[in-house]
């Protein structure tokens, strides 16, 4: 499979990270906005392009994974680029996963595409795990917790708010909302009661400190139902205390069994990353495959990772799987 890479930060260098250890994969190009002889990137021989020269290389890529921020870059890019190639994005803004939904699956659909949106952790195998639990507990409570660590989607956004020139953003679970559903306690939890946020922000000279504050305190879907901590620290304090990218998190189903519902279960998935975009480009990569997959199927329009079948996204055979991993 040939893959290329539109967009060359975090997640495209985990991309390309991810490829080398997938043998049926191969990176066919990278595409930047920035000037290419500027990007520098890690597998020998594969060129750098301009996004401008996308277009001319449809043919030549099996598919391109789209690695822009959710809050201005995937909302275009994914529709624009699925008239040309099977596509993957890790669109993250969940109150507006079924608008992108249906924008990408219009475009996909009229150009004979296979898209999938939304691939990641979370959304992503946070998502599955959720809808494994509810079919496998239908009386129950879903909670789902992120952190500590950096979300790379909100720290995007606070980047993108005028006056500020670099910054991280650390997603927070409050630990005795945690304990509680461990505990089988079924609270009902405001979005406050679940997590803080905690940005760090290095402004450019001369902003209006209160300005981006109060900014991204009242931000819609990402920072207005949260209890935010807006710090401004220099870009040598960001880079010393703030320079890695951790992140994990926690799903929990809670429910019951039995005919008058006595017995309790509580279903727990988590996760522990060392690098946010590196895992996220890695189960990218693994749907990638599928992507292409149901292409060569004749499977066209949009996808989400509910749709998709796990043989999809493993280079094992079937025999192999039912061999060493059922």
């Amino acid at each position: 499979m040939k893959v290329g890479i539109l967009g060359y930060g975090n997640l495209g260098r985990g991309i390309e990270c991810a490829i080398k250890q997938n043998d049926d994969m191969e990176l066919k190009a990278v595409f930047t906005r920035r000037n290419p002889e500027d990007v520098k990137i890690l597998t020998e021989g594969v060129p750098v392009y301009s996004v401008n020269d996308i277009e001319s290389k449809k043919d030549e890529i099996d598919v391109l994974i789209l690695c822009g921020g959710s809050a201005t870059d995937l909302p275009k890019q994914t529709p624009e680029y699925a008239k040309y190639f099977n596509v993957v994005d890790s669109f993250d803004t969940h109150a507006r996963i079924p608008e992108h939904f249906n924008n990408v699956d219009k475009s996909a659909k009229e150009n004979g595409h296979t898209a999938l949106i939304s691939c990641g952790w979370d959304p992503g195998m946070f998502s599955l795990n959720r809808l494994y639990a509810n079919a496998i507990l239908p009386e129950g409570n879903d909670y789902t917790f992120w952190g500590k660590g950096v979300s790379q989607g909100h720290s995007d956004a606070i980047r993108r708010v005028e006056g500020v020139k670099d910054g991280k953003q650390y997603t927070i679970p409050v630990e005795s909302a945690l304990e509680a559903v461990r505990n089988c306690e079924n609270p009902e939890l405001t979005t406050r009661q679940k997590h803080t946020r905690e940005c760090f922000v290095v402004p450019e000279e001369g902003a209006d400190l209160a300005k981006i504050e109060e900014t991204i305190k009242n931000m819609p879907n990402y920072f207005s139902d949260y209890d935010t901590t807006v710090h401004f620290i220099t870009e040598e304090e960001l880079k010393a205390n703030h320079s890695g990218i951790p992140h994990g998190g926690f799903v929990f189903r809670t429910g019951k069994t039995g005919w008058n519902g006595e017995h309790n279960h509580v279903i727990e998935y988590s996760l522990k990353l060392d690098s946010n975009p590196e895992f996220t480009a890695s189960v990218i990569v693994s749907y990638a495959r599928a992507v292409c997959r149901l292409n060569a199927e004749g499977q066209t329009g949009c996808k989400t990772v509910f749709d998709i079948a796990p043989a999809y996204l493993s280079s094992k055979s079937g025999a192999e799987l039912r061999k060493t991993l059922l």
